[in-house]
């Protein structure tokens, strides 16, 4: 049976990268919501060799997110991989005049969804697989409240999780990239020289030997 990898956020960016890398030796179970970026990974995966199944769904629908996992466990029963990449980046803005609904969004794609996804997915990956998330650099910096309170949240549940499976399994990673020439990144910082960051494909690359070590 083919080694399983689900990659969430997997359209843009890092996750984009992971998703293509990881189908060298994984069907890889795309999910985003933007359904014209996965069929473009889709299309790069299988020039490459390898199989893909696209899922154009939004993470902080639970109903959608039970399917997928349902979905999942039918077909498979377990998975190898969770590649945690979905992320919103809210306009940078003070703290006092964060906008209701930024934060609304900013808190249930970046937050929220891991009360729903890590007790769903958790029993797919099991004992042996391997889940991976990623914290930013952006902690307390002015104007990035409204994304770091999100991405605190996240990070700090994901901690949570991974020291409470240390003895029994799944491993549960956190790492943090360097600064990417991402969409997240140019809208936190236009006009930045983009020449000078590091591309998501090297940055996925030098992931893999974590994500696949035993």
């Amino acid at each position: 049976m083919s080694k399983i990898a689900l990659v969430t956020g997997a359209s843009r960016g890092l996750g984009f990268a992971i998703a293509e890398a990881l189908a060298a030796s994984h069907h890889v179970v795309a999910v985003a919501r933007t359904t014209g970026a996965l069929e473009d990974l889709d299309d790069r995966i299988q020039a490459a060799g390898g199989q893909a199944t696209l899922a154009p769904m939004d993470i902080t629908n639970e109903g959608a997110m039970a399917q997928l996992c349902r979905s999942i466990y039918d077909r498979w029963s377990s998975i190898d991989l969770w590649v945690h990449c979905a992320v919103h980046a809210a306009p940078l803005t003070p703290a006092a005049h964060i906008d209701p609904k930024d934060w609304a969004k900013s808190m249930s794609i970046n937050a929220t969804s891991m009360g729903t996804l890590i007790p769903y997915i958790a029993p797919l990956l099991g004992a042996s697989g391997t889940a991976m998330f990623f914290d930013d650099q952006t902690t307390g910096d002015k104007f990035h409240g409204c994304y770091a309170a999100s991405k605190a949240a996240q990070i700090t549940l994901a901690r949570s999780w991974a020291r409470e499976s240390t003895n029994t399994g799944p491993r549960v990673l956190v790492e943090v990239p360097p600064a990417m020439s991402t969409a997240t990144r140019a809208r936190f910082h236009p006009g930045e020289d983009r020449a000078a960051l590091a591309h998501p494909r090297d940055v996925a690359a030098g992931l893999l030997p974590k994500l696949l070590s035993a």
